[in-house]
């Protein structure tokens, strides 16, 4: 018997959450890690949100990575969807809020998506800080400092890279197999 067939990790599926504002690398993170078929309810935006489309319902997305079979569950961004995230954190093991490095207009409702999940489902997450190498982009300490974090907390990651986007997964599976 090997290693993995007794290791829980290996064999119980982790639902991870992918959370944060549009336009924070959401969707882009899911197709990214995803070694199945995306599932993407996008639909044309009926408002002005930076990108033609958004996410209605849900991204969907699986891998397996450090011995975890690790389900993606992508929120809506706007907050006119908030009603889905209640039902997509049920059952999630671990939280990834997005946010944008450069969209710091963005983190007054990004802690409130993260103040709404916490309290109603509490769980291990990590801040993942995407387009950090754009202009006006806010280092990884001020984000930290700006959520009241702790530097260990947030994350730098490139959700358009596979090597960048699994490091930051890794790091919330850390904390998950932690909590466990």
């Amino acid at each position: 018997m090997s290693t993995s067939d007794t290791n829980p990790a290996s064999t119980t599926p982790v639902k991870v959450l992918i959370t944060g504002p549009v336009f924070s690398g959401k969707t882009t993170l899911v197709q990214t890690l995803s070694e199945t078929d995306v599932v993407e309810t996008d639909e044309i935006a009926t408002e002005d949100i930076g990108k033609a489309t958004t996410t209605i319902a849900l991204d969907f997305g699986s891998l397996t990575l450090n011995g975890h079979n690790v389900y993606l569950f992508g929120t809506p961004g706007q907050d006119r969807f908030d009603f889905v995230w209640n039902e997509l954190s049920k059952g999630s093991l671990g939280m990834m809020l997005m946010v944008a490095a450069d969209k710091s207009y963005d983190y007054p409702y990004a802690r409130k998506i993260l103040k709404t999940i916490s309290s109603q489902h509490p769980m291990p997450f990590v801040l993942g800080v995407t387009r950090l190498d754009v202009e006006d982009a806010w280092s990884l300490e001020r984000v930290a400092e700006y959520f009241l974090l702790d530097i260990d907390d947030v994350v730098g990651l490139d959700a358009r890279d596979e090597e960048s986007a699994q490091a930051a997964l890794s790091e919330l599976l850390e904390r998950i197999d932690s909590a466990r």
